[in-house]
This record gives structure tokens, sequence and C-alpha cells, in this order.
């Protein structure tokens, strides 16, 4: 699919702990919907998680137990989730530790997300090789995007926005036109895929 055509859904996650199988849930959310660079549609929400976050955990993101105390729960917001994130190709920053909160969670309340081709500006960073460090805060920084609420959900989200635009943008210049040739990116050294003739 043409690039210009494709709905991008970025999102984020605050989370209880590292792990959904090890009792880890979600306790922010955030999605920012974009289509050829303009806004389409946002979504946010803090989420009851349904046990005590610690204190080592509360230190992370800021979000405290008093704050998600009449929250809802992710099973009252996961249709509306699905709705927006129907037809869309995701993105997000280590999108691995996101999606498998999101499968997760879905599942436990008789859903499931479908699948959908992912984009993970982590991954397109380690691969660009430009980046003293990679994580989402350094990369945001390096390119000067503003850092400010570095660890809540939305903030989160619209760095890994931005720092998207800037890898798509580069790559349409190289000739990258599909999201399959994007997601290329993610998994060889760019300076070969960008010597190959199909790119």
């Amino acid at each position: 699919m043409n690039l210009q055509e494709v709905k991008f859904a970025c999102l984020d996650t605050e989370t209880t702990g590292l792990c959904p199988k090890e009792g880890g849930k979600i306790c922010e959310i955030a999605v920012s919907v974009t289509q050829n660079g303009a806004p389409v549609e946002e979504f946010s929400t803090l989420l009851n998680p349904g046990i005590p976050m610690s204190p080592a955990v509360v230190a992370i993101h800021g979000i405290t137990n008093e704050m998600v105390s009449g929250a809802p729960a992710f099973a009252d917001i996961a249709p509306r989730l699905l709705a927006v994130l129907d037809g869309c190709v995701l993105v997000a920053h280590n999108a691995d530790f996101d999606l498998k909160f999101l499968q997760h969670e879905f599942a436990s309340c008789g859903l499931r997300l479908p699948p959908a081709p992912v984009v993970d500006t982590l991954k397109l960073a380690r691969k660009s090789g430009k980046f003293a460090k990679n994580n989402l805060g350094c990369v945001a920084e390096q390119l000067g995007i503003n850092c400010q609420g570095w660890h809540r959900a939305m903030a989160d989200t619209k760095m890994a926005e931005q720092i998207f635009y800037y890898f798509l943008n580069r790559l349409s210049g190289q000739g990258v036109k599909t999201v399959e040739n994007l997601q290329q990116f993610q998994y060889k050294n760019w300076a070969e895929l960008l010597s190959a003739s199909a790119i």
C-alpha cells in the first residue's frame, strides 16, 4: 500500500510491571492516528489495573494508585480502542513491549488484537546507526524533539510519532513508497538496503 494512503496509529502504554505473564497490567494508553502527516484521531486514558502499583513503578511514570482509582478498566475501553486501531499500521518505540501487553489485555476480556503491520521506531533507530543511544528520550533529544512529559503515554506517543515521521521522510527520499519497503529497514542495515536496486 502506498504510504500516503496509510493510516498510522502511533501508540504507547504505561504499565505496572515489565511482563503481563508475571501480572503486569496497563495503567495508561495513548494512540495518535495520522495519515500523510495530518492528524486523524487521538485517544488517551488512564486505566485502573486492578492491582496496586509499587513505589518503584510509580517513580518511573508518575502515575499513582490514587490517579487510577476511578479510571476505567481495560475491558471498558477495549471496543473503542479496537475501533481507533482498525485498518491502521501500528507504530511504537519498542513495539514488542506494547503489543505484548495489548494482546494480553485484549485476551483477558475475550477479544483479540487483529494482525496489523508494525513499524518499530526503536528498530529503525538501531538499524540507522545514527544515535548514540536508542531509547525514546535520547533519540528524540538528538533529533531536537521536545521530551517534556517523557514516560507518560501521550507524551511518549507524540515523541515516537515525530521520530517515525523523521524516518519516513528520510526513507521516502530514498525511494521507499510502501509499508513493506519501510518494514524492511527494521531488520537489515540501511546501507545494504539503500544500495539495493529494488529500493
